[in-house]
């Protein structure tokens, strides 16, 4: 409940009405809610993946996994992640 939503990354070829429509819905999200989602938008370099990594090593920052894969369910790691229902990062484990 104390948490933020960060929306970090893009399409590679990201189209203006679907990056205006997350915006506004970050927007709409923190003004109308109790919930804060934030924009951000950079561009990633070797210094800030670094601080990143740091803050991860450090137990600072903590990624949210929703499921792991096999990499032979690899397909099946896809197919739930296109539906738009994860709550984390979906992971594909190779070993």
């Amino acid at each position: 409940p104390q948490g933020r939503h960060i929306m970090i990354g893009a399409p590679h070829d990201p189209k203006l009405t679907g990056l205006l429509f997350s915006l506004l819905q970050a927007l709409f999200t923190s003004t109308f809610s109790s919930q804060k989602s934030l924009p951000l938008m950079a561009k990633a370099n070797k210094a800030d993946l670094q601080f990143i990594g740091a803050l991860i090593a450090d137990g600072k920052l903590t990624p949210v996994i929703d499921r792991c894969y096999s990499l032979s369910e690899g397909a099946d790691a896809l197919r739930y992640a296109e539906k738009g229902h994860a709550r984390g990062k979906v992971l594909i484990t190779f070993g």
